[in-house]
């Protein structure tokens, strides 16, 4: 079955949009000056002085002898600085990579090595554990047009810069890093018409004006985080930065700062809501809320009544991928669900449900779900086998996730992929297994994924060496340095052997079934 919402919508919105994110803030920056476009906790910065800090930070990202077409590396928490350099990078056609400091040194190093990173930038003055990293690589601290505090690395004179493209469909704006389930980086290289196109449709539905002030903790290293800055910036609102997550100052921020829109994961909500009771508030005063919305990992319908009982606001479920800008599709704010539906597809988006013999699916039926869209990346970066593998010769991206429609709505009832998601992050078990087994007492092991209120959280399992005196914390501390802390499993199972089938291969069903019973 093939579905399409308003395919005559794409045109007009890609006449409308400007060529590169950038300039998403030039006509804000002009007609009000004044309006403030980013705050964190202790500053704000109008889009007036947005737009000249960016234009002193691309002048001195070029005396840095970073080039069009390089790649650069920001290892950032949510902040102004971080959104001030991505913006600037866009000026320059400069890709930018956007890192968690949260990650390893084995996952920063990863992904510096393989995109060929310029150089790395680090917001020492905003994370502790970007100051970790940056002594680690010896970076030095300078001043970036109005930004202090940026630990810069040395020149990689090796690495060579990538084509300019003067279309916006195929230059590449970032590139976002996902493990794969191979447990090997993938770099998805997103173009400025992917992200100012989803942006764009996203803000649409949600009916954003100037007036909103749209609350972002969902970090900017991760696709959504990148789309709710540029949607927030193109509507001319204002951008509210938060660093990490606290259940305390989101309620006092939606309390106290004329909040008016807030995305999360279930775990978000599902935090805000123990942090009410522990406190033993009456209740959480919901300010100038307007529009609450989730995505990220499958939502638990408790917690949807309850969140929305709380609030006063229908919980609006979406979904989406990396490798689509994210949206793919959303519950609408005039037609709100009571089910654990993830809403008609976003305008512009064709989808087709096709069994795994690559057969159309009845509707109604189940089957992998297959997109196509301006949304959908160029690719994977230096992997043209595993692009052509995703995306067929007719544009047509293979989610991976199994899908079906109900009338108009999308319902994900599960995934063909491993993935796990943790707290609205993509963790892949193979990349957990392939940490676990460099221990010298593990034999095998398996990840598998557990649900939990609003999330899953990480099991492994594990056969070690007969004899062994190993332990389960002495498993935890092998690994908890090489993992960032999503990445960690919840709980490892030590078992005398793992069930398999006569070949050897694992059998991941019997180990989640046996977290179920």
């Amino acid at each position: 079955m093939l579905k399409t919402v308003e395919p005559d919508h794409a045109a007009r919105i890609l006449a409308a949009l400007p060529r590169r994110i950038h300039g998403v803030i030039d006509r804000h920056a002009s007609e009000t000056p004044d309006r403030v476009a980013l705050v964190e906790d202790d500053r704000a910065w109008t889009y007036g002085q947005l737009f000249d800090s960016v234009a002193d930070i691309a002048h001195d990202l070029t005396e840095l002898e970073i080039r069009p077409g390089d790649r650069l590396m920001i290892v950032s928490e949510n902040s102004i600085a971080l959104a001030a350099l991505l913006i600037a990078a866009s000026r320059l056609d400069i890709w930018a990579i956007v890192v968690n400091p949260r990650l390893s040194a084995r996952e920063l190093d990863q992904i510096r090595d393989h995109s060929g990173a310029r150089r790395v930038f680090l917001t020492t003055g905003v994370s502790k554990e970007a100051g970790t990293h940056a002594e680690r690589y010896g970076a030095q601290l300078r001043r970036i047009g109005p930004l202090s505090d940026i630990a810069v690395t040395a020149l990689n004179a090796d690495t060579s810069p990538e084509p300019v493209e003067d279309s916006p469909k195929n230059q590449v704006a970032v590139l976002i890093y996902t493990s794969g389930t191979t447990g090997t980086p993938k770099g998805v290289m997103l173009t400025h018409e992917n992200l100012l196109f989803s942006a764009k449709t996203t803000a649409d539905i949600r009916r954003m004006t100037p007036a909103d002030k749209q609350y972002i903790v969902l970090p900017i290293s991760h696709i959504v985080g990148i789309s709710l800055l540029v949607m927030t910036l193109m509507t001319g609102a204002t951008v509210r930065l938060v660093a990490k997550y606290d259940p305390a100052a989101l309620a006092k921020a939606i309390a106290e700062e004329g909040i008016t829109i807030l995305n999360g994961v279930p775990a978000t909500y599902q935090r805000l809501l123990e942090y009410k009771a522990l406190t033993g508030l009456d209740r959480l005063n919901p300010g100038s809320l307007r529009l609450i919305a989730v995505a990220g990992a499958p939502l638990d319908l408790d917690l949807k009544s309850r969140v929305q009982r709380e609030l006063g606001l229908p919980l609006l479920n979406g979904y989406g991928i990396t490798e689509c800008s994210p949206g793919l599709s959303g519950v609408r704010i005039d037609a709100p669900r009571d089910d654990q539906a993830v809403g008609p597809l976003l305008p512009g988006i064709e989808a087709k449900i096709l069994g795994l013999d690559g057969a159309p699916r009845p509707a109604g039926e189940v089957g992998e779900l297959h997109v196509r869209g301006r949304n959908v990346m160029r690719g994977y970066y230096r992997a043209p086998d595993l692009t052509a593998k995703a995306i067929d010769p007719d544009g047509w991206f293979n989610t991976g996730d199994l899908a079906r429609f109900e009338g108009d709505c999308l319902y994900i009832v599960g995934r063909t992929k491993e993935m796990i998601i943790r707290s609205g992050f993509n963790v892949y078990p193979a990349e957990i297994e392939a940490v676990l087994s460099t221990h010298a007492s593990v034999v095998q092991c398996a990840v598998v994924g557990r649900p939990v209120d609003g999330n899953e959280e990480v099991v492994a399992f594990v056969q070690l060496l007969q004899g062994t005196e190993t332990t389960v914390d002495d498993l935890l501390a092998h690994v908890s340095p090489q993992l960032t802390s999503y990445k960690r499993p919840s709980e490892i199972i030590v078992l005398p052997a793992l069930p398999a089938t006569s070949t050897g291969k694992i059998l991941k069903h019997k180990l989640a079934e046996s977290l179920r019973s």
